[in-house]
């Protein structure tokens, strides 16, 4: 897919395209993001999530009622490779401290989306052996909180300082959080493709109030 012409004069994001990202988690931030990524242009992805799509998950993730059952790592590669000839690697598989560090290897960047503890705490770490960048993105548990931080934080301090940072097991897919996960989700894909053209790792904090509305 070549960019357009106003895109390359607003930046160019050739040094991206080829670089591997992986997103872990394919919920409703990290299938999201994986769109949004592939739809700006960058060509290869690896998503890793377990899960198969559920009717519950349809409100707020980029699913269609046949992909029910499906498993959605598979779904999501096959719709972006469609969609713009995004390389996604789909691993449906549970990452878990055995096999964390065998799943980011050769990643530029990890985007760590998921929903529990124990998986973010083993991105983080196969994240640091290896000296891979990971941003972990989240929503908080009362729906209208979204953050990206970088590397061990999240992990280190938003969970030992406040649990709400983990949203209940529903609420991602609450038909009105859509909104506040594409906010989320679009932030992150901006924080990671500045990553990887600049270098500068920068973390967000965003909320529904930070959208300005304007009418009368």
């Amino acid at each position: 897919m070549s960019f357009f012409l106003h895109e390359a004069r607003y930046r160019d994001l050739t040094p991206a395209a080829e670089q591997l990202v992986t997103i872990c988690g394919a919920g409703a931030l990290g299938a999201n993001l994986a769109e949004t990524l592939a739809r700006m242009g960058l060509r290869k992805l690896r998503v890793i999530d377990y899960d198969r799509i559920s009717a519950h998950n349809l409100s707020t993730q980029p699913w269609v009622q046949q992909d029910i059952g499906a498993l959605k790592a598979r779904v999501l590669a096959n719709a972006l490779a469609r969609a713009v000839g995004a390389r996604v690697d789909a691993q449906s598989t549970l990452l878990t401290d055995a096999n964390a560090y065998a799943l980011l290897r050769g990643s530029a960047v990890v985007i760590d989306a998921f929903d529990n503890l124990s998986a973010r705490t083993a991105v983080a770490a196969a994240a640091i052996v290896q000296q891979i960048p990971c941003l972990h993105i989240a929503l908080g548990g009362d729906g209208d909180y979204g953050c990206g931080l970088w590397d061990q934080a999240y992990v280190l301090e938003a969970y030992t300082q406040a649990s709400a940072m983990l949203p209940p097991a529903d609420s991602c897919d609450y038909p009105l959080t859509r909104p506040l996960a594409l906010l989320v989700a679009a932030a992150a894909a901006e924080v990671v493709v500045s990553y990887l053209s600049d270098g500068a790792r920068r973390g967000f904090e965003c909320t529904l109030r930070d959208l300005r509305l304007l009418g009368s």
